[in-house]
């Protein structure tokens, strides 16, 4: 009788959870590129991340402060040693126990060749265990911004990961394969059930996981769709709940519907073209023998012939912030001054042109994503009428984000459009991995131009280093002037990120446009 009893109050117990089970289906332009956390360095593969896996700190969607997460404190031993207390009781979501050998075995492999994540560990020599649960970093200089680096860098198990040979990262410039890119298994709230490539994802929840998951989210569904159209009608069908990134156009019929509602915020993320100011001989353009773009008139020309208000108004439908530099005011070093814009003036650009040689212009290649950023194959089409007024004929060509993002890693664009979100919220972040000269341990990493300045350099390495908060608070404004003032990239804008979702979702808007999954409510 005890038994039965047991058992039909497990069946109530399960029937009851079934009734409040809630799916959660989302969508956006593209899909993740990898699921490897060490792998390559994407602001939407980095939030879908967090959800299945955690690290030792990470940010309150709510403040932006750093909080605990796999770490409960840390705390300076000396400039150069910083130590963390684990949280005890952790399990990776096959049971197993999460231990400091994890957390030193992790970060390791964030700091491997083949990581994209180098400019997260930049200032770190080595992780070692004091104890089971107790790690040290030691640095080579002390780094004011270890805590918020932290953040990105996602802690795997060393058995699983020695279990499916995938010690070091996926290789992002190569078509090769690890484990690791296809299958997860982390600490996070939620794990992965599905994952077909550019095609569907499921995740569910992590019964091991240790913290507080208030979401009545038991599935997440996301599902990749280019087409905006077809974005958009999903949502308006009730197929799916979400939309990241719903077109401008569309916006003013969504807001104006009953059954939906519309989050605008200011993202921590600036939309610029890169140029290749490398090689002496630009493929594909009718200018032999020398490179246009290694000329600063040239690229004051084609940063002064873009019209950055029509953009904003036209293709952008006002949603963007228009701007001169290469961070978005959350982020420390922007002032007033770096954020103010060359003007847009067409006889100015042509004279610029004339003068560095090219009264007719040039032919050039100029590569965008059409399916990352909000409007991005428009924008690149917008820019390409626009130079097309002062003689330079770019070749435009548009990729997804799976092929585009190793393409120009591998150097092989003359312009390119970037995007760069900045989770350090330190212009540090931007400077090193996009101006300094190409080197190691995350140095110009997405500096794919392959700009380099000798200042410049001298600039970002005193900023790793520099504790004293006014005098690095200049550093951080002086290099973003020089990158101004040498026009590093052409600046375009920071984007206004709108999401739209259904009357009952409830989700918090985050300046880096990532889900906190934890806090999804489908009421």
């Amino acid at each position: 009788m005890k038994l039965r009893l047991l058992t039909i109050c497990a069946a109530l117990a399960l029937s009851a959870a079934g009734l409040h089970a809630k799916t959660f289906k989302w969508t956006s332009a593209s899909d993740i590129p990898t699921l490897d956390i060490h792998s390559q360095n994407n602001a939407l593969g980095n939030g879908v991340h967090a959800s299945i896996y955690d690290a030792l700190v990470y940010y309150n969607s709510r403040t932006f402060k750093a909080e605990p997460q796999l770490a409960t404190s840390w705390r300076e031993i000396s400039p150069r040693q910083m130590r963390f207390t684990l949280r005890q009781g952790v399990k990776f979501s096959d049971g197993s126990a999460l231990t400091a050998d994890d957390v030193v075995f992790s970060i390791t492999r964030a700091m491997a060749r083949t990581s994209n994540y180098q400019i997260f560990t930049q200032s770190i020599d080595r992780v070692v265990k004091v104890d089971n649960n107790t790690i040290d970093i030691l640095m080579k200089d002390p780094n004011p911004v270890l805590i918020n680096q932290l953040t990105e860098l996602r802690i795997m198990s060393k058995a699983w990961a020695e279990k499916n040979r995938s010690v070091e990262p996926k290789d992002i410039r190569t078509k090769d394969e690890t484990f690791s890119h296809r299958n997860a298994m982390g600490t996070g709230p939620f794990m992965v059930k599905e994952w077909q490539p550019d095609q569907r994802m499921v995740l569910v929840r992590n019964p091991n996981y240790w913290g507080n998951n208030p979401t009545n989210v038991t599935e997440i569904v996301y599902t990749p769709v280019r087409a905006e159209a077809t974005r958009i009608a999903a949502l308006l069908s009730g197929e799916v709940d979400f939309v990241l990134d719903p077109s401008p156009q569309d916006l003013p019929r969504l807001r104006a519907n009953a059954n939906l509602k519309v989050m605008d915020g200011v993202e921590n993320h600036t939309i610029f073209l890169g140029m290749d100011q490398h090689r002496d001989e630009l493929p594909g353009s009718n200018i032999k023998g020398k490179n246009p773009l290694k000329d600063l008139r040239v690229r004051k020309a084609l940063y002064q012939s873009i019209d950055s208000a029509n953009l904003n108004r036209v293709t952008m439908r006002g949603l963007s912030q228009p701007t001169g530099t290469l961070v978005a005011p959350q982020v420390a070093g922007w002032t007033e001054k770096v954020h103010q814009r060359l003007p847009f003036d067409v006889a100015a650009a042509q004279k610029l042109l004339a003068e560095a040689g090219y009264p007719n212009g040039f032919e050039v290649d100029f590569a965008c994503p059409n399916n990352r950023y909000i409007n991005d194959e428009e924008i690149c089409q917008a820019i390409t009428a626009m130079w097309a007024k002062v003689g330079v004929r770019a070749k435009l060509r548009t990729l997804p984000l799976v092929t585009y993002f190793p393409m120009i890693q591998r150097f092989e664009a003359s312009i390119y459009m970037l995007g760069w979100g900045v989770p350090t919220f330190d212009a540090l972040y931007s400077l090193q991995s996009l101006t300094r000269t190409v080197g190691t341990g995350g140095d110009g990493n997405y500096n794919v131009g392959r700009y380099t300045n000798t200042r410049m350099d001298y600039v970002v390495d005193r900023i790793k280093v520099e504790t004293d908060l006014p005098v690095r608070n200049r550093l951080l404004t002086e290099g973003l002037q020089l990158s101004n003032d040498t026009v590093s990239h052409i600046p375009l804008h920071n984007q206004i990120i709108p999401w739209a979702m259904k009357k009952n979702i409830e989700v918090i808007h985050r300046a880096d446009n990532r889900l906190d999954w934890r806090l999804i409510q489908v009421n």
